[in-house]
């Protein structure tokens, strides 16, 4: 019952198609927090970086979940792309977007 409203609220046509989406989703959370440590020391930023300072830790993985954010919407279209969701993701994007701020860069 519950699987039949989602797919009804994000316009899925088939059950293959809301398996689909279920394992982008799973594999872009899983790829953004595990790629996140080798931006931030690409970045030059790890986590020696804060050690002296107060609350360093917590400064750290602050930043961590901030560099996830961006990374995570990237690769859901990316991801979404190679499983052929393309459009479910970017207008799951989209709606994101817009929610936090973006509604000016998109049209209705």
């Amino acid at each position: 019952m519950y699987f039949t409203r989602l797919k009804n609220k994000w316009g899925v046509e088939s059950n293959s198609q809301f398996i689909l989406i279920f394992i982008v989703f799973g594999i872009t959370g899983s790829l953004s927090v595990r790629l996140a440590k080798p931006v931030l020391e690409f970045l030059n930023i790890n986590n020696d970086f804060f050690k002296d300072l107060f609350l360093g830790d917590i400064l750290y993985w602050t930043l961590r979940v901030v560099i996830v954010f961006p990374l995570y919407q990237l690769l859901l279209l990316v991801i979404g792309t190679l499983f052929l969701q393309f459009k479910f993701f970017w207008n799951f994007e989209k709606k994101i977007l817009c929610r936090i701020g973006f509604k000016r860069f998109f049209k209705k």
